[in-house]
């Protein structure tokens, strides 16, 4: 045999090999994929349920032109449904929204560890001093505060990840939307609770988003 040959041999024998090296990649990545699969369709995951229980507001200022004053203080449970899933808050950051803009600061919630079936109740503090706000949705709120009552949205953003055992999933986005319909002035269907601040019972069903 030539050189020429055995170097087009080895060639060819280098070939071989790395083809089924790929191909026993793709055999592996698809007996993974499958198996996740059907641990995932087993499991069957559901995301978790969040309610808005009530808000507190002490602060609600529109005095100064197209500025927003603010102070409230909310009370969130979240519940996961699940038998066999854990999940972990990685962060999470609460805030208000008045007409799709943002009326407060965001808020920190500190990362948790849920278990199955549990019930964590957080109660933070969203506050926004002297926020810029549209000159549009300056009018509008003067408008709903004449009227008494005000619709707000109460976010939540952050990344979670699922615990399957001793198996934990990478990150993923979770969104958490809860209307907050406050009355105002004579109107008003909260309680006093101090200081000038009122209490809104709500019990209100977030949408979850992940």
């Amino acid at each position: 045999m030539s050189t020429k040959d055995c170097g087009l041999h080895r060639q060819n024998k280098r070939r071989r090999m790395f083809r089924r090296c790929c191909a026993g990649l793709l055999i592996f990545n698809f007996i993974l994929l499958v198996t996740i699969l059907i641990v995932w369709a087993i499991l069957q995951p559901s995301k978790p349920r969040f309610v808005l229980q009530d808000v507190t507001v002490f602060n609600f200022n529109t005095s100064a032109s197209n500025v927003f004053s603010s102070s409230f203080q909310v009370t969130i449970s979240s519940r996961n449904p699940n038998d066999k899933i854990g999940i972990y808050y990685d962060r999470l950051n609460i805030y208000a929204t008045y007409r799709a803009q943002q009326i407060t600061f965001p808020t920190l919630i500190p990362p948790v560890y849920q278990g199955h079936k549990d019930v964590n109740i957080w109660s933070p503090f969203i506050y926004g001093t002297d926020v810029p706000i549209a000159p549009y949705n300056s009018i509008a709120l003067g408008q709903d505060q004449n009227a008494g009552s005000v619709l707000l949205l109460i976010k939540m953003d952050g990344r979670v990840r699922w615990k399957v055992g001793t198996f934990i999933s990478s990150r993923y986005h979770l969104y958490i939307r809860c209307p907050a319909f406050i009355t105002l002035g004579s109107k008003t269907t909260g309680v006093e609770v101090g200081n000038n601040a009122v209490k809104y019972q709500l019990v209100q069903r977030c949408k979850v988003t992940v």
